[in-house]
């Protein structure tokens, strides 16, 4: 699959033919400014809280081109630093989701690792729990299978569930581009005849 293509559109733009449970809440946002959007299939982690050790392995595990999605079950220790995001970066990661906090946001923005999340914090974990990679799981609220299509940006992260990746894709393409046909004069009418039958 091209996963690239998703990128094309934001996480805006599939709020269209999806519905609330696949968009992550507001918490989760961009951990440095003027991110760029990335998008690619989830490799997700399931973490003990206060123990990164998954995190880190899953950097390892990830194919290329994978946007990792962790849930930490922690808002007291950090599960990432400069050094992992600078591997992961190498390994070809996509970026990171995290339901958590990070540290060394700084030299993460230094090299432009894409990393999404609900805030930082100087205090890193241990690594000491073995767990299974790349299992279902719920971060930003909602469910989150492997191989589910995230697309990220400072918008927020949408999911895509992979079953129907390619029909929700054309679709929220297909609206995008009629919308950009119409131009801001002919959508600004029918907003204003929509928003007035609601007082007739």
């Amino acid at each position: 699959m091209d996963y690239k293509k998703f990128a094309e559109l934001s996480p805006c733009d599939y709020a269209g033919p999806l519905k609330r449970e696949s968009f992550m809440d507001a918490g989760i946002k961009e951990l440095w400014s003027e991110i760029p959007r990335i998008a690619g299939p989830a490799f997700t982690v399931e973490m003990v809280a206060g123990d990164n050790l998954a995190l880190h392995r899953a950097i390892y595990e990830a194919p290329k081109g994978s946007i990792i999605v962790a849930q930490t079950n922690s808002m007291d220790y950090a599960v990432s630093g400069g050094n992992v995001c600078a591997i992961a970066q190498n390994l070809g990661i996509a970026g990171f989701i995290i339901d958590g906090v990070v540290r060394d946001i700084g030299e993460v923005k230094q090299i432009k690792f894409p990393i999404f999340g609900r805030g930082v914090i100087p205090m890193p974990g241990i690594k000491k729990a073995v767990l299974p990679l790349n299992t279902p799981i719920v971060a930003g609220g909602i469910d989150v299978n492997p191989g589910d299509i995230i697309i990220a940006d400072e918008e927020g992260v949408a999911v895509i569930p992979k079953d129907k990746a390619e029909e929700i894709y054309k679709d929220a393409k297909q609206r995008v581009e009629e919308e950009a046909a119409m131009g801001l004069e002919k959508w600004a009418e029918n907003h204003r005849k929509k928003i007035a039958s609601f007082y007739e």
